[in-house]
């Protein structure tokens, strides 16, 4: 996935690179554009397997949505008991006939021993469900942990801040909150006013 939130017609320049157009369209591995702007679309947005307005609408495509992963699980449940019913009353039909009928010498015979062979079918069918279903639950989590990831709440869970400037543009850089500054600072669980007092030492000790 390559992406960006959107930007004037100068910082997307970057995204129409003739080495870059040209590593997309001979990617053997699916690339997803989500520059997040419809005014002016680079050239990456016509190589690209799949274009999205935003970042957010590319998470979105790329991870499915729990809740439909959930109900293509319950779906395919009753389709899968629909079908073991099916055979069941199949097969009890099949048995009721063979008892009709007055021309077998030992019926009892043939119905024990198709009562064996529904009753092997019946838990045959039962394991395939539950091994279908244990599949399909393993799937689901294994997706809610990859859509959790990606979630920006997550990213705020541990600590970290969206910091936005009085134009409400997220601070990247010193440059996006000169001294004075009103800003606004989101957090896991709500917003702080701050002031900006210009540059500061890095603590990591980057220049």
């Amino acid at each position: 996935m390559i992406a960006r939130g959107g930007g004037d017609f100068q910082n997307l320049l970057g995204f129409s690179d003739e080495s870059l157009v040209r590593a997309v369209a001979a990617c053997s591995t699916p690339v997803v554009s989500a520059i997040g702007h419809e005014a002016d679309r680079p050239l990456l947005d016509e190589v690209a397997d799949l274009r999205a307005s935003t970042p957010t609408d590319a998470a979105k495509r790329v991870v499915p949505d729990v809740s439909d992963e959930l109900l293509r699980v319950q779906q395919a449940r009753l389709r899968m008991t629909s079908r073991v019913s099916g055979l069941v009353s199949h097969e009890i039909d099949r048995l009721s006939q063979l008892r009709s009928r007055p021309v077998l010498a030992q019926p009892r015979v043939l119905v024990d021993r198709h009562s064996e062979e529904l009753t092997r079918w019946v838990a045959r069918g039962a394991e395939l469900v539950e091994r279908r279903i244990e599949r399909a639950h393993l799937e689901v989590e294994r997706l809610h942990g990859q859509l959790r990831a990606l979630s920006p709440q997550h990213t705020l869970d541990r600590g970290y801040a969206i910091v936005q400037n009085s134009a409400g543009h997220v601070v990247r850089a010193p440059g996006d909150a000169p001294s004075g500054d009103a800003l606004v600072l989101t957090l896991a669980a709500g917003a702080v006013g701050a002031r900006s007092e210009g540059r500061a030492a890095d603590p990591a000790g980057r220049s």
